[in-house]
Formats: structure tokens, C-alpha cells, sequence
């Protein structure tokens, strides 16, 4: 396993690479609680986003970790240290974006998918909430 992707209500896959190379801890630990599907909703605070904070728990140290995120990253945030204010929430950024709190920073979009991942985004913050399954995959 080196990515994830969701899979939308619609059965529409999107596919994301880890970053295995600069978030090791984060990455493998996100893959090791796949799959699961949780309801995504659009940020209000941090820009073109969509997070949850009901993710299965990691115990995960500050890796890779900014506020600051390019389109298509996605974030997870630490539990350590203890005042981190995103812990174990997990966020996709599909257009610009600042976070609240610094996050790992430990995948990104597949850049052949970029487009389905603006408009999954875009269709969460006109139409509400959607549920969405992450599972594990092989990418090429």
C-alpha cells in the first residue's frame, strides 16, 4: 500500500499518494485504520476544505506539520503535543487553504484526479455533507 482513495456516494474514486518519504509515522499509521467511511463536511474557518473529526484515533507525534497546505494535500492532525487543536481530525484541501492549528501534512491528490477532487469539493460546500469511504490502494 502506498495511497488511499475515497470513494464518493456516486462511486467516484479519487486517488491520493503518501508522503512517505517526509511523514513516514503519519502515513503508515493512516493506512493501518483503512477503510472507513465517515459523513465529510466543507470547512468554515480554514478555506477549500473537507475534514471530519470523527476519524478513528492515532497516537501520532508532530511530523511534516504546517497551517499552510497546497491544493489537493491532506492533513491529519497530531495528537502529541497535547495542545495541538486539531487533533485527530482529518482534512483534504481542494483549493486553497490555512489550517487552525499545524497538521501533518502526508498525502496528496494524484494529479490525474485534481479535477474530480475540486469538484467532490465544490459539490460538499453547495449541496451539504456526504458520506465518503477511504480504503487503501496500489498506485502505479
Amino acid at each position: 500500500m502506498n495511497g488511499f482513495k475515497i470513494t464518493t456516494s456516486y462511486n467516484q474514486e479519487i486517488r491520493f499518494e503518501c508522503y512517505t518519504d517526509t511523514a513516514p509515522i503519519t502515513s503508515m499509521a493512516f493506512l493501518s485504520i483503512l477503510p472507513f467511511t465517515r459523513t465529510f463536511n466543507h470547512a468554515r474557518v480554514s478555506g477549500q476544505e473537507i475534514w471530519i473529526d470523527d476519524v478513528p484515533q492515532l497516537d501520532i507525534i508532530q511530523e511534516n506539520a504546517s497551517i499552510f497546505t497546497e491544493m489537493g494535500e491532506v492533513v491529519f492532525g497530531p495528537t502529541k503535543p497535547v495542545r495541538a487543536k486539531t487533533a485527530n481530525c482529518f482534512g483534504i484541501y481542494y483549493g486553497e487553504g490555512k489550517g487552525l492549528d499545524a497538521c501533518n501534512i502526508f498525502a496528496r491528490v494524484v494529479e490525474s484526479d485534481k479535477q474530480k477532487l475540486i469538484d467532490l469539493g465544490n459539490h460538499i460546500w453547495k449541496n451539504g455533507s456526504q458520506a465518503l469511504t477511504i480504503s487503501a490502494t496500489i498506485l502505479p
